[in-house]
């Protein structure tokens, strides 16, 4: 991977003017062998394996950001799903291992944890409806844990009673942390079709098929992209906006790559992937929106948005994938309302709906990411988006999610703060139409036709 100078000036320019970074470098750590029948010992066992195994994490990340001139946002953690290792155990309440990964965490000085998580897309076990019930005390008295649901994939179907217990569970939550604008929600997000491999949060667990300990990174740079399109004419054809977005891609992934080879070797661990995913920020400039609006949309929301986040993600991954040996993760291009500035405008104005921003996930990363809704919001009515984000992820073979905020005590029209990476976040309207029976019906919506590959 020869540099050249001109590349080197480029990049300092990306970083110094244009928001480049990398969003997380994120380390995979398996639990396997922390299960123990005692709740006790299993997170002295989950703590001891953490610390051991991240404990050059932090460090070795400063010193990459040194030496490469590139900053990385942040440092995590992921870790195998702790329903997982939970089965071992009877105990009811699952949040003391929350609460040893905290610690572990703590002292590690890293930013997020992923992993206080279950895979429910085909039935649930006793440790899987423990952690369930577990997760809003865990994400209430823990800062720095994430917790992710699989509730659906296109070989399973999806799982209606998980998706009923998952609305459920994002209220309980949102109210488990009303005095910090409902911020439990936040860090809390049910999956069609998890990977194993994500470096983002709040979905990043460790998979199965995983090694025992992986670096996967994330890269970023929407601020970057949307630069590189304004150089671009407005008469400039779809096509040479086309592979403007795939040149760009290329750039961003190249620096993610190296620093995904630099940290897995000085920190003596497998490679994992690197994930191309544009992940905005609610800086200036850095925004997903912004770049949609440079290609030609009025206004993010508007129509032909859909059509030009399309064209963004595929070009993406296209431009992406040539500058990696093992591209991942989610990869493509993140909508997460309160974390980017052009679509809380876009929602302020009232360009940007829910319905429109399921429409944008059929073609996008990941789906409905941080949304605040009112804090009356019927468990059906959440119960049933859910569900339809879940069924565009099962029919068209794609990673989908939920992350919504029910705002207790918030109506329509007022604004949560959070502050940092995770914005500012107005509360959106919510289609009253839910029906009761829908969502209480139950059962497994089966698996459709393309499941059958075989």
């Amino acid at each position: 991977m020869a540099i050249t100078p001109e590349e080197v000036a480029e990049t300092l320019s990306m970083v110094s003017q244009q928001n480049l970074d990398l969003r997380t470098i994120t380390m995979g750590v398996s639990l396997f062998g922390c299960a123990d029948e005692d709740m006790g010992r299993m997170c002295t066992k989950v703590y001891d394996r953490i610390t051991k195994t991240a404990e050059r994490l932090v460090p070795t990340a400063e010193q990459l950001e040194r030496e490469y001139g590139i900053p990385i946002a942040n440092k995590r953690v992921s870790v195998t799903p702790i329903a997982q290792i939970a089965a071992a155990c009877d105990d009811e309440d699952l949040t003391p291992i929350a609460q040893a990964m905290n610690r572990a965490a703590e002292t590690l000085g890293i930013d997020f944890m992923g992993g206080f998580s279950a895979l429910v897309q085909k039935g649930m076990g006793s440790a899987d409806r423990r952690l369930i019930a577990s997760i809003p005390s865990a994400v209430a008295s823990t800062e720095r844990i994430c917790s992710s649901l699989n509730i659906a994939s296109t070989r399973a179907g999806i799982n209606m009673d998980a998706a009923l217990l998952s609305a459920q569970t994002m209220i309980d939550c949102a109210k488990a942390t009303t005095d910090i604008d409902c911020y439990g929600a936040a860090k809390f997000v049910v999956f069609a079709n998890m990977v194993e491999d994500s470096p983002f949060m709040a979905g990043a667990t460790h998979g199965s098929g995983e090694a025992d300990a992986v670096i996967n990174v994330g890269v970023s740079g929407p601020g970057v992209m949307a630069a590189a399109l304004e150089q671009l004419p407005e008469d400039a054809s779809l096509m040479e906006v086309a592979e403007k977005i795939k040149q760009t891609a290329f750039k961003i992934t190249r620096a993610g790559e190296l620093m995904s080879r630099e940290a897995s070797r000085r920190l003596g661990v497998e490679k994992g992937i690197v994930d191309l995913s544009l992940a905005p920020t609610p800086a200036a400039g850095d925004s997903v929106a912004k770049i949609l609006e440079i290609i030609g949309v009025g206004e993010c929301g508007g129509p032909g948005t859909t059509a030009a986040l399309a064209l963004l993600n595929d070009c993406v991954k296209k431009g992406g994938v040539m500058a990696s040996s093992s591209v991942g993760g989610l990869s493509g291009a993140f909508i997460p309302v309160s974390e980017d500035a052009g679509m809380i405008r876009a929602a302020t104005d009232g360009a940007l709906s829910i319905e429109k921003l399921e429409a944008m996930t059929c073609v996008c990363s990941v789906g409905l990411d941080m949304i605040a809704i009112p804090g009356d919001t019927p468990v059906e009515a959440i119960a049933g988006i859910i569900a339809d984000e879940m069924a565009i992820g099962v029919i068209n073979t794609k990673t989908t999610a939920v992350r919504l905020i029910p705002a207790i005590g918030h109506k329509e029209g007022d604004v949560l703060e959070f502050g940092g990476l995770f914005g500012t976040a107005p509360v959106q309207h919510v289609n009253p139409f839910a029906g009761h029976v829908f969502a209480h019906r139950g059962g497994r919506f089966p698996a459709p036709i393309n499941s059958l590959k075989n």
